[in-house]
């Protein structure tokens, strides 16, 4: 077979373009190439990424929570705005700590449709997520854990409730991160140190890991003779990504032998029935404190999953008698709305409670609420009507000027984009960015102290 002589001139239209299949391959790795010039159609290009400035050294931190059936508009949303509004049903069960955190009304994010599949967007803003061709964007705790995820030993924890499927996190390529459901698991993962065996084992497949540029290197050199300047451009950006994540690598072994933090905490107890609700999100917000107090991680996500919980049980005020989602939609009924509105309660003091545990563990001058920014709320308006505009959002901490009600025009078409708070949770992480998602600006009203 006649082979084919390496083209060095400009890209012209008469050259067929190189299929995004191809791939790098050496001693059984295959290395999949990034999107250049030669495999656009002709007169289609890219536009290239900058990278953003290093975060700030003193840690800060991201914990995302998502309830998926949201709450009671009007047992939520507070009268009047700014640092006089009048706490609604709900936000009286958080008075206490009044001072720490903004309430938010009229928001939500631009072209975030569909109901219940929205509520994987909840921090990545992806639009019509109930289209056939939806396909989701990188998640604010993977923007993050992307760039200062090296300096702990997880980048990222993903975490849920009740289910093992529908996740916060998502890469950069779109591909959702399964989420850990079993606290006792994770707890595992952080604090208890494994054998040294168990240890060697891990450091050899990191080991492994990391030489994966090394054998396609050659193959690499021969394809960028063919290739114009713009593409060899990108190739040598794509290498040095991957030359990163070899780094990456090389840390997480320096983590390996590190010894892990101890806590003066035990293995907690994973209820075994899904109706335990209540329980595992008190679990799973004890695990993110403790994961923040020893500096595990920056970033942590929690998917709330109420449409798979069933029948509630432990709610001593009020008889559930039906699951999470019939509950929802409730149709204006009384007895549902009661049942929904002790749920949502039950929400409100889980919440009062980590405020308070957050704000109890000091560093230096501040506390771990000063230093970590949560970030609760729902991709559901109104579940009952299956809404995504005006959205429930509370943040908390983050050395954010907070005691306020920031209130926009709750009207369907023109809700405040709520993708400008997560740009602003980005900058406040330290990461120099012009936007995320399709922000225009930082968030209006929301001042750092």
């Amino acid at each position: 077979m006649k082979k084919t002589p390496p083209v060095y001139g400009p890209f012209i239209a008469t050259r067929q373009p190189l299929s995004r299949r191809h791939f790098l391959r050496g001693t059984g790795i295959a290395l999949a190439l990034p999107m250049l010039d030669v495999m656009c159609p002709t007169f289609s290009r890219g536009a290239a990424v900058s990278s953003p400035l290093a975060p700030e050294a003193t840690p800060r931190r991201f914990f995302a929570i998502n309830n998926n059936l949201g709450l009671v508009p009007k047992n939520f949303f507070p009268e009047g705005d700014a640092k006089d509004y009048k706490p609604s049903l709900y936000l009286q069960y958080l008075q206490e700590h009044r001072k720490d955190f903004t309430v938010f009304s009229g928001v939500s994010y631009p072209n975030v449709d569909g109901g219940h599949p929205a509520d994987v967007c909840f921090i990545t803003a992806a639009p019509h997520p109930g289209s056939g061709s939806f396909r989701n964007t990188i998640s604010l705790d993977q923007f993050v854990a992307e760039r200062i995820g090296i300096l702990t030993r997880f980048p990222s924890i993903t975490l849920s409730v009740n289910t093992r499927s529908r996740s916060l996190s998502c890469t950069g390529t779109g591909v959702a991160i399964p989420p850990e459901d079993k606290a006792s698991e994770v707890f595992k993962q952080l604090f208890l140190q494994g054998s040294q065996d168990e240890v060697d084992a891990t450091v050899r497949k990191l080991e492994n890991g990391r030489s994966i540029l090394d054998t396609v290197s050659t193959q690499a050199k021969r394809l960028g003779q063919g290739l114009g300047a713009d593409d060899r451009e990108r190739i040598d950006q794509y290498f040095t990504s991957v030359r990163d994540l070899e780094s990456r690598l090389k840390a997480s072994e320096g983590w390996e032998h590190k010894p892990k933090p101890k806590v003066d905490a035990k293995v907690p107890v994973d209820p075994a029935s899904p109706a335990a609700y209540m329980a595992k999100v008190r679990s799973m917000y004890d695990l993110a404190r403790l994961a923040f107090q020893t500096d595990s991680t920056r970033a942590i996500t929690l998917m709330l999953d109420s449409v798979s919980t069933p029948v509630v049980e432990g709610v001593t005020e009020t008889a559930i008698t039906e699951t999470y989602h019939n509950l929802s939609h409730h149709g204006k009924s009384d007895d549902k709305l009661t049942q929904l509105s002790a749920l949502d309660i039950g929400h409100m003091k889980l919440l009062a409670s980590m405020y308070g545990d957050f704000k109890s563990v000091k560093e230096g001058q501040e506390s771990l609420l000063d230093r970590t920014m949560i970030y609760y709320g729902s991709n559901f308006g109104d579940a009952n009507q299956h809404v995504c505009f005006n959205m429930p959002v509370i943040l908390a901490g983050g050395g954010f000027k907070h005691g306020q009600h920031l209130g926009f025009d709750r009207e369907h078409n023109r809700n405040y984009p709520l993708t400008n708070l997560l740009y602003t949770m980005v900058r406040r992480m330290g990461i120099d960015v012009d936007k995320f998602a399709n922000s225009s600006s930082t968030m209006r009203g929301l001042e750092m102290t």
